[in-house]
């Protein structure tokens, strides 16, 4: 006979908004066990009480069992006093912690979940006709559902959501409160009698099915009515949504919207569908006439749209689809997962969907609305962020209106409000593993675990294209969604918005402020203007390097291949082809392209022919072979380029790996200007004949640094080209040979250095034919080769980068 035994447990980790109360409640009800359950600030809080037996299996059976959705970190327990309590209670979250008052210094544990995709007993309900939940587009439960997106703050209760304006019905009540329900204590949890409602209106405002709720969504300034059931006393400060206006009953189900919404898609009309993190425009994905018309109306030229399918059967009549993706597909994150096309495929599609790729960006539907309007529709759609090109995503109502009014022909959209913008996550297979692109919805705010701790709290500012920023404490790196290019006051204010949501959420007063060197970012700014920090510069490809180490749990040190469009060096020249020695605490250059003129600066960026002019005019002394097609081109103004470089007016020197692809596109008649980041080599990757083995090869200086022609490339290139060789495997010989430029490097540098460990990073290596290639070399010359899967490879990893540099070197100075 064992004895009564009450034990105190706290649990950290992902734990709130993922069923993990109910899942205690039943679990210490099940093995007879007295107690309590409750959400504070760092996690989840127990007591139970019983025979010391019981309470032994309690702690085995919640870390095995725990909810699907769960993360734990850590359980932590200690003895109390029994009290005789038979009975298990789920007791009111302590804004505070269980004691009622935060001690100084103490800083909340509690980690939010991502946005999870309707999970399968949901869909069973949404396409049930008995179910009182059938055909609506907000159904929920503790196992999927809004979550990041909604959260206003900690405890995760719903008087800390933008569902606090929606008083549950006396049936929600009832299932809320039930502990054997699956929505028992799911926050996000409403049915048709008392949730969100859909609408679909013209771009001016006016109902266009009769059960929309509507002309407008509720106005979010209105006041909230709280939810029955455990929730602070109080609201958190920020607008909420107001419940339906008197009078309007609501509807079991909005089919009449679905039904004319996937009608205006079928007559080709320009969709705004209010999404979990935004508003996206869609179309219908095989109407050439709404692709055109959206493309035109995005001002978005050329750049691959994402298309939403069915199921995953639809997916695979599009794309080549094996078990690795399919899982990628399905996950309860559903990202968008770029796949090549499926031979015989194309006339599914409109030809502006992604035009002259290879690859389609595909994804399956992630919310109940996007189910049934899928479910109705019968065809896929084209799904793509809902902005103007290069502005953030629109996610409030009103600013959504203003902004896509001139694009979108009717808008589908809802009263539930959207707190934090979030866009979709971009992933692909590589090596049966995932690699993620794009990290936002699905995978943020969830944390990266580090193999260094950091000494202090830190802010990492990210970069200025792609941006991210990344805030540290303890073991935890917060990455942020994706937040877009930094070139603009509105995302510069959705950057900013996002630190302070962040530091909210995770209680963070960042001591360590990380940035880049560059100037002129704002991000950099941004940073420098802050108080009361220490600030910290990191090298943009010491970033890369830094992140890709963090991203495979390493600490270095490692031979650093960092390949991207532009960097800024510490020599205050454009970096971006580089071979670095590094581990995370600091860096050599270890190596480099040769450095060649920027005609005309980050003109050179838009327009590769002039990147082309300058590696020529590097690679012929005396003058390029006559009757190259890209000189005939830009006859007219090519002396004038050749000139300003030849005299550095205007023309800052690059050692940069993206603008030698560049210039090798215009060469090859690719691309002489782009309307996209990074498009000139993405075609140029989509040109070369994957079957060719020839490679060009490049001189590589000795010394320290060594130093790589890139021009030898190019010589060879134009060379095959004027040579009547075809562009499809001149295109593949270039990737070969700057493949067989890294294994040379490499190889020379663990000569030098005696490393055997490659870390490759930059945004150059999202180029999956190079990549394979390099890999495959250098794990054939007896590397180890670590590449990125959890955060990107491109400048959305940097703010990580930057935050390990942060961390490695506070322990450094801690020590």
């Amino acid at each position: 006979m064992t004895g009564r035994i009450r034990t105190a447990v706290r649990v950290e980790g992902i734990v709130q908004g993922v069923g993990f109360r109910p899942f205690v409640y039943s679990l210490a009800t099940g093995l007879g066990l007295g107690g309590l359950v409750g959400n504070d600030p760092d996690g989840v809080f127990a007591e139970v009480e019983g025979d010391s037996s019981a309470v032994g299996r309690f702690l085995v059976l919640l870390e095995q069992q725990a909810p699907p959705l769960a993360r734990i970190e850590r359980v932590t327990t200690r003895d109390l006093r029994p009290t005789g309590s038979a009975e298990f209670v789920i007791a009111a979250s302590q804004p505070a912690g269980p004691g009622g008052s935060a001690a100084p210094g103490r800083v909340r544990r509690t980690l939010i979940s991502a946005d999870t995709a309707t999970c399968a007993d949901c869909l069973a309900e949404l396409a049930d006709p008995a179910d009182r939940r059938f055909g609506y587009a907000f159904i929920n439960c503790t196992n999927c559902g809004p979550r990041f997106t909604i959260v206003r703050d900690v405890p995760y209760d719903r008087a800390q959501t933008t569902m606090s304006g929606f008083e549950m019905c006396a049936a929600c009540a009832a299932e809320y409160h039930d502990p054997a329900d699956r929505r028992f204590h799911a926050q996000p949890a409403c049915c048709p009698a008392c949730g969100p409602r859909l609408c679909l209106t013209d771009a001016s405002g006016e109902p266009l099915a009769a059960d929309s709720l509507a002309a407008e969504p509720w106005p979010a300034e209105a006041p909230a009515t709280a939810a029955p059931g455990p929730a602070p006393a109080a609201a958190p400060p920020g607008p909420t949504p107001a419940t339906a206006p008197p009078g309007l009953a609501p509807a079991r189900a909005s089919t009449g919207v679905i039904a004319a919404a996937a009608e205006l898609l079928r007559a080709g009309q320009v969709l705004a569908v209010k999404g979990l993190g935004g508003y996206h425009l869609a179309a219908d994905a095989a109407s050439e006439d709404a692709v055109a018309a959206l493309r035109g109306r995005k001002h978005r030229e050329d750049k691959p749209f994402a298309v939403m399918a069915g199921d995953l059967a639809a997916a695979r009549q599009l794309c080549e689809v094996d078990a690795t993706a399919a899982a990628l597909l399905t996950s309860p994150r559903r990202p968008i997962v770029l796949l090549p096309r499926r031979t015989g495929a194309a006339a599914a599609l409109a030809g502006s969907v992604a035009p002259g790729n290879r690859q389609l960006g595909i994804m399956l539907p992630y919310t109940p609305l996007h189910h049934l309007l899928l479910g109705e529709l019968a065809a896929p759609i084209v799904l793509t962020s809902g902005n103007v090109s290069d502005e953030p995503i629109a996610y409030a109502d009103s600013d959504a209106r203003q902004r896509l009014g001139g694009i979108a022909d009717a808008f589908l959209t809802h009263d539930r409000p959207i707190h934090i913008r979030t866009d979709d996550s971009v992933v692909r297979p590589a090596g049966g593993r995932e690699s993620v692109l794009r990290r936002s919805r699905g995978y943020a705010p969830e944390p990266l675990g580090l193999p260094v701790r950091f000494a202090r709290p830190v802010l990492a500012c990210g970069a200025e294209l792609k941006s991210t920023f990344c805030l540290g404490i303890r073991g935890h790196a917060f990455v942020s969604h994706h937040i877009g290019d930094l070139e603009n006051a509105e995302t510069l204010r959705s950057f900013t918005e996002g630190i302070e949501h962040f530091r909210r959420l995770f209680d963070i007063v960042p001591e360590v402020v990380a940035h880049d060197l560059h100037p002129d970012y704002l991000s950099t700014k941004y940073a420098l203007a802050l108080d009361d920090v220490e600030l910290l510069g990191v090298q943009h490809h010491h970033a890369h390097i830094a992140s890709c180490l963090a991203d495979n749990g390493e600490t270095g040190p490692v031979i650093g291949v960092a390949f991207d469009g532009t960097g800024y060096g510490t020599d205050a020249t454009i970096w971006g082809g580089e071979f670095l020695v590094a581990d995370l605490a600091g860096f050599e250059r270890a190596g480099h392209f040769e450095p060649v003129p920027m005609p005309g600066g980050a003109a050179a960026i838009r327009q590769p022919w002039r990147m082309a002019a300058s590696y020529l005019a590097a690679a012929y002394p005396g003058g390029p072979p006559p009757g190259l097609a890209v000189m005939t081109r830009q006859a007219r103004r090519w002396p004038a380029m050749l000139a300003m470089a030849s005299r550095g007016i205007n023309s800052p020197v690059t050692s940069s790996a993206g603008r030698l692809f560049d210039a090798v596109a215009a060469v090859l008649g690719v691309r002489d200007e782009v309307s996209y980041e990074g498009q000139a080599a993405i075609e140029l990757e989509q040109l070369a004949d994957v079957t060719e083995a020839g490679a060009y090869p490049a001189a590589i200086s000795g010394g320290t640094p060594l130093r790589v022609a890139g021009a030898d490339l190019v010589r060879a290139a134009a060379d095959d080209l004027a040579a009547g060789t075809g562009p499809p495997v001149v295109a593949a010989r270039f990737h070969n040979g700057v493949a067989g430029v890294i294994e040379q490097a490499c190889l020379a540098l663990r000569d030098q250095h005696g490393l055997s460990v490659v870390a490759l990073s930059g945004g150059v290596f999202q180029n999956l034919l190079l990549t394979d290639r390099v890999v495959t070399r250098l794990t054939g010359r007896g590397f180890r080769v670590l590449v990125h899967h959890r955060v990107p490879c491109n400048d959305g990893g940097i703010s990580l980068g930057q935050a390990a540099v942060a961390a490695a070197r506070g322990q450094s100075a801690a020590g």
